[in-house]
């Protein structure tokens, strides 16, 4: 069956852009959302707003039934054993900060070895050089090759008795390379160390299942899976979170309380301080429902495809320069490239005028870009509502930008 993208479900495609149809090119930064979600968000706000766990009156009761569903409909989506192995967070950045702070920091010791590689986004950077900062450990990076894959030949080299942990992306948010994660965690898992996976461009477009994969972390965020922004998920296995204190102490975090001490509650709950986004989990549950009955993996065979024209018709354009591995089953809907001496800024603004949204910068990853020896790319990134048609318009708003700004 030929995949249909579903434009008509979601309402802001339907907007103009500069008096143009608007061809949204920029998914990978964020999602636009099906009516499906944003009628779930108006239905808890209208008829069953209240805090959860707390009351005992109908709409509390409501509230938390929805909030647990939405628990177990993630647990479902990603495969994970158990409901109680879902931590909801602020986004894919407060979960890997929460690994950083809870399980890392109370761990690490001076001389141990985190691992990440020199594609991560800052969020799979960042808090484990804090973490390693504040401990003693060391940071290693595994390199990217000039064909913008994962050196794993040098993997065996960097794994030692000292490394704790392997911090690496599903998918590569610039280079749209989905990394080898089954043999990754494998080999981490033989040299003792636990893994952390970055799921965020990965789950809105490539099945996921944790059982299988054995990954000991995946984090992600509901903004990029056509759920709403303020909510994300920590998967993590059920023995981590039973040895993990939380890294904030409140509200829904705790058992008991003394004047000494406290008791803290069960997972996931104790790592859910104050009160969570009970609206934005709904909002998720419905987007999660939404991908399930479209098919994630016929989603990634759609994105393949259309990455396959892009590449196709970008290769041709004369003085553009594309980054990343070549088309094929195991690449994302990201294609990140420059046009001559241009600036990805102007580059971006020019196709704005053209009613094509894409980004241009450094995507949160200058350790990536210092890589590939320039400051920053223009980045195009699909969904399952986008189509030929919004390929097109990327080329055609390119010749705009020659006729405007030159060849550079």
């Amino acid at each position: 069956m030929v995949f249909v993208p579903p434009k008509a479900d979601f309402p802001l495609l339907a907007r103009e852009a500069g008096g143009l149809p608007l061809a949204y090119l920029d998914n990978a930064a964020t999602t636009q959302k099906p009516q499906a979600v944003l009628d779930a968000l108006t239905d808890f706000y209208t008829r069953h707003n209240a805090n959860v766990h707390r009351g005992v009156h109908r709409l509390a009761e409501e509230a938390s039934g929805l909030y647990e569903g939405a628990r177990a409909t993630l647990a479902r989506m990603i495969g994970a054993a158990s409901p109680r192995s879902i931590v909801f967070t602020s986004g894919t950045t407060a979960a890997i900060n929460l690994v950083a702070q809870a399980w890392a920091r109370p761990r690490l010791r001076p001389g141990d070895e985190v691992l990440v590689t020199e594609m991560e986004h800052h969020s799979n950077l960042v808090p484990w050089q804090i973490a390693a900062r504040h401990t003693g450990a060391k940071l290693k990076y595994l390199r990217v090759t000039d064909g913008g894959t994962l050196d794993v030949e040098g993997l065996d080299a960097l794994l030692t008795e000292r490394t704790r942990l392997l911090a690496v992306a599903h998918t590569s948010n610039v280079l749209g390379t989905v990394n080898p994660l089954p043999w990754l965690i494998e080999r981490a898992h033989r040299a003792g160390a636990l893994v952390l996976v970055d799921a965020a461009q990965a789950v809105a477009r490539w099945p996921i299942d944790v059982a299988g994969l054995d990954c000991d972390f995946l984090a992600f965020s509901g903004h990029k899976m056509l759920g709403p922004t303020g909510i994300g998920v920590l998967y993590a296995k059920a023995e981590l979170l039973e040895a993990m204190e939380p890294a904030q102490g409140g509200g829904g975090t705790i058992r008991t309380v003394g004047e000494d001490g406290v008791e803290w509650a069960e997972p996931p709950w104790r790592f859910e301080a104050g009160t969570p986004p009970i609206a934005q989990a709904a909002g998720l549950a419905a987007a999660a429902d939404y991908l399930m009955a479209a098919g994630i993996g016929r989603i990634a065979e759609h994105e393949a495809a259309l990455t396959g024209l892009a590449l196709e018709r970008l290769a041709g354009q004369t003085g553009l320069t594309l980054y990343g591995p070549p088309a094929g089953p195991e690449r994302a809907g990201v294609v990140s490239f420059n046009v001559g001496g241009l600036h990805p800024h102007d580059v971006a603004q020019v196709l704005d005028e053209c009613g094509v949204a894409v980004r241009g910068g450094h995507h949160c990853c200058q350790v990536l870009m210092r890589r590939l020896g320039v400051p920053a790319t223009v980045r195009a990134s699909f969904s399952l509502y986008n189509d030929a048609a919004d390929v097109e318009r990327l080329i055609a708003g390119l010749r705009r930008v020659r006729e405007t700004l030159g060849h550079g």
